[in-house]
């Protein structure tokens, strides 16, 4: 089986100002020096080319927080792969539940956004996730399918473990409420199962578990087979907090 690098993600949502972002990524590159893993911070866009010019030179990577399918036109407050590729972004977050759930994000877009993505050189980190009523009702590995199925239909075999894919339970997403290892280790094997169905090298595939993952159960997270690192949102605010997850992988 070939080894997956971690893959550890910082999603700050609509939170940081430039000057907040700077003296973040000034603190947190001293404390993750010696990582091995890949650590991606998501700024909001106004931060990007701060966070770009401070981890030159790191492994760090940075990524969006959404891109539009579109090269230019008329898409008013959107931002396309190209312009994100100016900055030197390397990826870019697609699908977060609370761009399904506030602003209308649906698969038929995503479905566009992901081989956009990849053919502009982004890395793709597509969200997916289920509700707390479909979780109650037995329906997690069907509604899971159906994002997935929709979101890579555009995609060929070979280019599916480009992609990194980020399970993100839409209940244990700022609630406090986190999926037991277990829990989460079974539907990341299930997401693998089902790129693998697709006939895609699945095992080089990174599944990450995003849900209130915190230092003090980061480590048994990401300590399980099928899960390669974490989408991590309010730790990842405290440059100490994330450090300390970045370190459990």
């Amino acid at each position: 089986m070939p080894s997956r690098t971690p893959y550890i993600a910082a999603n700050w949502k609509m939170n940081k100002t430039v000057a907040e972002a700077a003296e973040f990524v000034d603190t947190l590159l001293p404390r993750i020096a010696a990582t091995q893993s890949d650590v991606v911070i998501c700024p909001p866009f106004t931060a990007l080319t701060a966070v770009v010019e401070r981890r030159y030179g790191t492994a760090v990577k940075v990524a969006a927080q959404n891109m539009h399918e579109e090269e230019s036109g008329a898409f008013t407050g959107e931002v396309s792969a190209s312009m994100l590729v100016e900055l030197d972004v390397e990826a870019t977050l697609l699908g977060h539940s609370e761009r399904r759930q506030h602003f209308g994000e649906t698969d038929e877009a995503l479905a566009r956004k992901v081989p956009a993505a990849l053919a502009a050189g982004l890395e793709p980190i597509l969200c997916v996730g289920e509700s707390e009523e479909a979780r109650d009702a037995g329906e997690t590995e069907e509604v899971l399918e159906r994002q997935l199925q929709a979101d890579l239909a555009s995609l060929e075999s070979g280019q599916l473990a480009q992609v990194v894919i980020a399970y993100e339970p839409i209940w244990a997403i700022g609630t406090g409420r986190t999926a037991t290892p277990e829990q989460a280790q079974e539907v990341c094997a299930f997401i693998r199962d089902v790129v693998r169905m697709r006939g895609a090298a699945a095992d080089e595939l990174r599944v990450l578990y995003g849900g209130s993952v915190k230092p003090d159960n980061g480590g048994e997270l990401l300590g399980k087979p099928d899960i390669d690192g974490a989408l991590v949102g309010g730790a990842s605010l405290d440059a100490a907090d994330f450090a300390a997850i970045v370190e459990a992988a």
